[in-house]
């Protein structure tokens, strides 16, 4: 038999952490002197400790080695513990990854004596959602109102039920910029089912991928959002997957003060 301090020098686990594991319920001492409590271990259950230890070093929480070491013996169980663990780690990798790139674009920019967090990029995704949408070609980018004057007034005795969170976004179908007759698209994310009208179409919009910088200002910044936003992609090893489009948070819907719109320039992207 060995004293809890011989036992934690073998096994390389802390006197704390042996407590620790036998209140788990995970290695339990094989007896306790009843006089002065001290606690005695087997040369037998060093093995197990080394289990733990080696469980702990791949990942798992001490909640997870419980239930492995329940079902050891049986080896698809196992497998599949193994298996959602790597999967997740790969995950967890992927995302450092990520953190690392961020970082380096970061010291880059300031290495340039660029501004590093004047706009914020970052990769998000919008969910499947229904939208009423709104397409038409237009004289000109600054016309965009009148696709909401459309929507609106087509639709006021539909009675739309806004999504939570409500979307206001415009896509840009043309793919470049042009000087005249753009392609634009506006939609409104909304609950329930509602008949097309002339103008006006009802579709469910699919899961999109995309980088982002959200900013407070008048339009005339969206230019140099977007440089932010082309150079984060450049930087961070994705390519275009769709057409741009921005969301509109706050718009002159909601205020008559430039300086208070609040305006998310998006690009759908994808890993090459």
């Amino acid at each position: 038999m060995l004293k809890i301090g011989e036992f934690s020098k073998l096994s390389r686990v802390s006197i704390r952490m042996l407590r620790h594991y036998d209140e788990l319920g995970l290695l339990a001492p094989q007896s306790i002197d009843p006089f002065t409590g001290y606690r005695y271990y087997g040369e037998d259950q060093l093995p197990l400790a080394g289990q733990i230890c080696a469980l702990k070093d791949m990942g798992f929480g001490l909640a997870e080695v419980k239930a492995i070491l329940a079902c050891q013996r049986d080896r698809a169980v196992l497998d599949r513990f193994l298996a959602d663990k790597q999967a997740e780690l790969t995950r967890r990798e992927e995302t450092l990854r990520q953190q690392l790139r961020l970082l380096d674009t970061a010291r880059k920019r300031l290495r340039k004596d660029e501004p590093m967090m004047q706009y914020n990029v970052s990769l998000k995704t919008l969910p499947q959602r229904q939208v009423a949408s709104v397409r038409m070609t237009l004289p000109s980018y600054d016309q965009e109102g009148m696709l909401w004057s459309v929507l609106v007034s087509e639709t006021a005795s539909l009675k739309l039920q806004p999504d939570d969170p409500c979307y206001c976004s415009v896509i840009f179908h043309d793919g470049e910029y042009k000087e005249a007759d753009v392609d634009v698209e506006a939609q409104k994310t909304v609950k329930g089912t509602y008949p097309d009208t002339e103008h006006v179409k009802f579709k469910t919009m699919p899961p999109v991928t995309f980088a982002s910088a959200t900013y407070r200002g008048p339009y005339s910044k969206i230019s140099e959002v977007n440089a932010a936003v082309a150079a984060w992609v450049r930087d961070n090893g994705y390519v275009y997957d769709g057409f741009a489009f921005n969301i509109y948070h706050v718009s002159p819907h909601e205020t008559s003060n430039p300086e208070e719109f609040v305006t998310e320039v998006c690009y759908p992207v994808r890993k090459p």
